[in-house]
């Protein structure tokens, strides 16, 4: 978004004076209701003022899309929507081999994890996946407004919560940017020994906890991002780490 209000910044200063403060003002005073708002009508205003071409109105808009790809996700309501539909049905279609569990496959299943995946054999790991979205820690606009793109350097911090290292075998911690996804792998014993990892989330909650990844620390996690055509062998290789003594 910083990138759009700066090239329409410009493109207004670079205007008359006259038609520069018409804009500014009618800016001041102006009213959105969707889906009309100011870039509309800057953009608009551009097209009308022959400032802009209609190509360059769909080179700008290309541009914008391919730097927001992932900004749809920011607009999913609710965090249960989020993380157990769209994370979970991501993963899924990446990793299709993912089994969704039943007390048919695991008889003491209860809800404790989110898939199963043979990983030795015929034997199933226990996999739990857990998303969060970089927003502008700062910011106090909408979810899709103060969403951040990967090579910006505000402060956000993902809260990976309810997480119980006793119920799964791996984890999936899905981190989406306005540009990119990031999948971090990581097993049961990884997550429960990481400095990060804090217990007691909720009073009472025994082997509960949860874990942070900020602008600080997000680079000590480099070792489990896998690329997502490589999720695959990235669950079963955690798995294999997870049962080596």
């Amino acid at each position: 978004m910083e990138i759009l209000k700066k090239q329409l910044a410009d493109l207004i200063n670079s205007l008359s004076k006259a038609a520069k403060e018409t804009i500014q003002h009618r800016l001041a005073d102006l009213i959105s209701v969707y889906p009309f708002n100011e870039y509309e009508y800057v953009i608009s205003t551009l097209l009308g003022l022959g400032k802009i071409t209609l190509d360059n109105y769909f080179e700008m808009r290309d541009e914008y899309i391919s730097r927001n790809m992932f900004l749809y996700i920011f607009e999913i309501a609710g965090p249960r929507t989020f993380g157990e539909q769209w994370a979970q049905g991501h993963l899924k279609e990446l990793v299709p081999e993912l089994v969704k569990p039943t007390k048919r496959i695991d008889s003491n299943y209860s809800g404790q994890y989110d898939f199963l995946l043979k990983c030795d054999g015929e034997k199933y790991c226990k996999i739990e996946v857990k998303a969060s979205r970089a927003v502008d820690g700062k910011s106090r606009e909408q979810l899709a407004v103060k969403a951040l793109a990967w090579p910006s350097e505000k402060p956000f911090d993902m809260n990976f919560q309810q997480v119980k290292p006793g119920c799964c075998d791996v984890f999936v911690w899905v981190g989406v940017w306005r540009d990119v996804i990031k999948h971090w792998i990581l097993t049961s014993k990884e997550v429960e020994t990481n400095p990060f990892y804090s217990t007691g989330q909720h009073r009472g909650n025994v082997g509960e906890g949860q874990l942070h990844i900020n602008r600080d620390n997000i680079k000590k996690f480099e070792k489990y991002v896998a690329e997502s055509d490589k999720i695959l062998q990235a669950l079963k290789n955690a798995y294999h780490r997870q049962i080596a003594k």
